[in-house]
């Protein structure tokens, strides 16, 4: 075919055309997927250009689209995305809470039946259409266009508060390089007769005063907001041009910075386990994280909270992971990648779960030393008054130094007090099951409890600056794929710059989470974690498993997976994603629902006279906030169906399911009227004339030799995004 020629012919017997859907796809016209095939492409100047491959070739020319570097570094991408603070101070928390080791069981279970069918469902679509959560969906179904409008709404929502975490990390490590640490002690008020201690310490504890009032300064209610905290802005300016600079300029970028953030968190929970586990009391962590409760194993609110653990360990709907796959090639093997990372992110919450309690125990184990002494001592006063006996004490437990008693001992003295009738004596439970009990979570564990324990490390300011290092780095890894998860879709809707896209992102996004920053702002956080996230993207994701199964159709989604990876997947993932994981979902959905109808929407607030936390309610305006997170999360999808559906928005004409970029040029239009799909194709037409590429009105080619029976129809055999033809003695085309 001659190089500048502007007609398309084709010298075949049989009336073969080129499907319209090719040009939805953004894969390159010179792909050896097309055997021996030539395809015009008008250049932005209106020359021709046309790309031969030969049998076998590769390429003829690279296509706009960004893509990975290498397979590592979009494996970490995918890691670094899924792995974030939730399984440091999540998992664990859920481990000790359900069952211990117990836990695991219904885990693994529903890791397996939701987790990873999910996840390679999302990892496909977005590897096969390579588009963000927006292009996706409107390929898909432009009815069900809203579901990537929505998971857009929900990565923003994430996005304001996490970034908060992060800043609240960086304030921590900025503090960490102290001797000792400024969290160590309570602090001490000089007045003119003598020092005394700050007595909203003294009444909780020196990382719990440090936390509230120091780092935070948090206000009593949510309604006394106390102006910006500012110190938290400034960490918070800094966490955001952290995201800001290495998203700039997309995955050449990010991706070269997850090789640090990706794998430093693990260099350093590894660190934490070695030395943890050379500490007094780490055993007793362990062991009491993984002796198994398997009566709780089988109530439902275990396997409940399994499954929303597992559905947010993974990233499922908010658009990162469809965005990440996107820069894939398409012929890369999604499922192995779907596999590896869920089970990488399952290992990891086991690898922090032990570090976790190991610290933990190490810490019960000081606690218990400081009880006993306090004991003692009351024992020692008891005996002097006459209260207590002294044939009560054994002979070879020497309570003239009561530094030296030792659990054991103290734990001996008291059985035998206790047999002879002696209680109510005032004196605390000196119990590690008692003290590992004491469950915590979030921030609580990370800021309070970790902190606590690190105070008694030997050459504590590093392992200080280690951990909350590592934080930032699990909370940057799941902001990039957050913030890919509003960025990518955006830019392949509206063909935005990059760079001013994300900037202007990263501004807005700051300037919003100024509200988090207050005295109040962590009552914000609460607010946004519990009610911006859980139901809408419970619902985005029943609604792509929906749109694949029963919209687009199970079997020709098997035939678009065979024709990407070049084997037919387990039938296993057919009948979960048909059948069982939609039904495990709305279960989940209806549960949530039930959970959050029986439980009033509440807050943790802290109390600076009684210098704890107490329960309460939100004020109306904080229901109606919350109610409206949930609305405004939801709501891209009916809208954009009624307008699809009452042709408010054209379903072909629609920019945002026509639009597709190739050779650095859009391609939009739809037919002219009065002519045909396949006659505007044949004859040559420039991109600016063809037709629009839309699913429901795709031609398509038809197999050499065949009859009407041997079409293949575009949403069937070939699939999402573009064709693959497997006919090797096809002769050249001249389309």
């Amino acid at each position: 075919m001659p190089k500048n020629s502007k007609a398309v012919k084709r010298e075949l017997d049989d009336d073969v055309t080129e499907s319209a859907r090719d040009l939805l796809s953004n894969e390159d016209a010179c792909d050896d997927s097309f055997k021996k095939s030539s395809l015009i492409v008008n250049n932005l100047n209106g020359e021709g250009k046309d790309c031969d491959v030969e049998e076998g070739g590769s390429d003829g020319e690279e296509e706009e689209r960004p893509a990975w570097n290498s397979k590592l570094q979009y494996i970490l991408a995918q890691v670094g995305f899924s792995v974030g603070l939730g399984n440091v101070w999540r998992f664990p928390y859920l481990c000790q809470k359900n069952g211990g080791g117990a836990y695991l069981v219904p885990y693994l279970i529903l890791l397996i039946l939701i987790g990873i069918p999910l996840f390679f469902l999302e990892l496909a679509v977005g590897q096969r259409i390579r588009r963000g959560s927006i292009g996706v969906w409107n390929y898909i179904s432009p009815r069900l266009g809203g579901i990537g409008f929505a998971s857009c709404v929900v990565c923003f929502f994430v996005a304001l508060y996490y970034n908060v975490i992060i800043s609240w990390s960086l304030f921590y490590l900025s503090q960490s390089f102290q001797q000792p640490l400024p969290w160590h002690e309570c602090p001490l008020i000089k007045n003119k007769t003598s020092p005394y201690v700050v007595l909203e310490c003294a009444k909780s504890s020196a990382t719990t005063y440090y936390w509230y009032r120091k780092a935070l300064d948090i206000s009593d209610s949510i309604s006394d907001s106390g102006g910006l905290n500012w110190k938290m802005t400034l960490c918070l300016l800094a966490a955001w041009s952290m995201v800001c600079l290495t998203m700039i300029k997309g995955i050449q970028s990010s991706g070269k910075v997850m090789y640090f953030s990706s794998l430093f968190p693990y260099v350093v929970l590894i660190c934490f386990l070695v030395r943890a586990l050379l500490l007094k009391g780490s055993i007793d962590g362990i062991r009491h994280m993984f002796t198994p409760k398997l009566e709780i194993m089988l109530e439902p609110k275990v396997w409940r909270e399994a499954a929303t653990q597992v559905f947010f360990a993974l990233g499922l709907g908010f658009g990162g992971v469809i965005a990440f796959s996107s820069y894939n090639k398409r012929d890369n093997n999604c499922h192995f990648d779907a596999v590896l990372v869920s089970f990488i992110n399952f290992f990891t919450s086991v690898l922090a779960t032990l570090v976790v309690f190991a610290v933990l125990g190490f810490k019960a184990n000081i606690m218990i030393g400081d009880c006993v002494q306090k004991n003692t001592l009351k024992i020692v006063a008891l005996l002097a008054n006459g209260t207590l006996e002294n044939s009560l004490i054994p002979h070879h437990i020497n309570l003239t130094q009561v530094n030296n008693v030792t659990a054991e001992d103290y734990h001996h003295m008291i059985n035998i007090i206790n047999e002879v009738g002696y209680h109510n004596l005032g004196l605390d439970n000196c119990s590690i099951e008692v003290e590992l009990n004491k469950s915590v979570q979030g921030t609580g564990l990370a800021f309070i409890a970790f902190t606590e324990a690190m105070t008694h490390f030997p050459a504590s300011p590093f392992w200080s600056v280690m951990f909350f290092l590592m934080l930032v780095n699990l909370g940057l890894g799941s902001m990039f794929g957050t913030m890919e998860g509003i960025l990518t879709p955006l830019i392949d809707t509206f063909k935005v710059r990059k760079e001013f896209l994300t900037v202007g992102c990263c501004v807005l996004t700051f300037s919003i989470g100024l509200l988090f920053v207050q005295r109040s702002g962590n009552y914000f956080v609460t607010m946004f974690d519990d009610y911006s996230a859980t139901l809408p993207l419970l619902i985005v994701v029943i609604l792509e498993n929906v749109a694949i199964a029963w919209f687009y159709g199970i079997d020709k989604f098997f035939e678009d997976l065979k024709d990407m990876l070049g084997f037919t997947p387990y039938r296993f993932y057919y009948y979960m994603w048909k059948y069982i994981t939609p039904i495990l979902l709305l279960v989940l959905l209806c549960s949530s629902l039930i959970q959050l109808t029986l439980t009033p929407p509440s807050y943790s607030a802290w109390i600076e006279k009684e210098a704890q936390e107490q329960k309460v309610n939100f004020p109306l305006w904080g229901i109606v906030v919350c109610i409206s997170l949930v609305v405004m999360a939801i709501m891209p999808v009916p809208v954009v169906f009624c307008l699809r559906y009452f042709n408010v928005i054209d379903e072909n004409t629609s920019g945002f399911s026509t639009v597709s970029y190739k050779k650095g040029h859009i391609i939009k239009e739809s037919a002219r009227p009065g002519e045909d799909d396949d006659a505007s194709l044949i004859h040559g037409k420039s991109p600016s004339e063809a037709p629009s590429p839309m699913p429901g009105n795709s031609i398509y080619r038809k197999q050499i030799g065949g009859g009407p029976d041997a079409d293949t129809a575009p949403n069937g055999r070939y699939g999402i995004g573009y064709l693959m033809t497997d006919m090797p003695d096809t002769p050249e085309s001249d389309l």
